[in-house]
């Protein structure tokens, strides 16, 4: 078995759905073996990009594979990639082993749909339900709502993109 420090990170991106009123979209995840307590099980989309796929292209891919939405526009992008290790203790469970954390490219995106279009219990093209249920949430809550070894990466994710939130 790689030792955890040999082993690489995943890359994926991550979207702070924002609606008109300047929320930000968050779902409670239908599970994870990092998960360990009730209040930290909430957070914003994120998912893999395959190989050779734009991350932009991943982005809204994802979005639409865990939410449903398709109403949306690209309000900027956090211009380095952001990474996070998750606990040493769970590597060996989580995903499969393979990697140590998440290599994330961050975008700031406006939704302009309606809450109907919003589906995360039959998400789009679909996929297996990632959220098992979600609502709209001031941005500047984020960080203490997500696992404690996320949340550097959610602090620095509001700081970046409170100019389109209103706070």
């Amino acid at each position: 078995m790689t030792r955890y420090d040999d082993l690489p990170y995943r890359q994926c991106v991550g979207m702070m759905l924002i609606n008109t009123a300047g929320l930000v979209f968050i779902g409670r995840r239908a599970g994870g073996v990092e998960h360990a307590a009730d209040r930290f099980v909430w957070q914003m989309p994120q998912g893999g990009v395959d190989d050779g796929e734009d991350t932009w292209a991943a982005a809204t891919r994802e979005l639409y594979e865990e939410t449903s939405a398709r109403s949306v526009e690209k309000l900027g992008e956090i211009s380095e990639w952001l990474t996070y290790d998750i606990p040493r203790t769970v590597a060996g469970r989580a995903w499969k082993g393979r990697y140590r954390g998440q290599r994330q490219k961050w975008y700031a995106i406006r939704f302009t749909g309606s809450d109907s279009e919003i589906n995360v219990e039959n998400p789009g093209g679909g996929h297996k339900p990632e959220f098992v249920s979600w609502r709209w949430e001031p941005m500047q809550n984020l960080p203490s709502l997500i696992v404690p070894f996320k949340r550097p990466v959610y602090e620095r994710v509001v700081r970046e993109f409170a100019r389109f939130g209103g706070i």
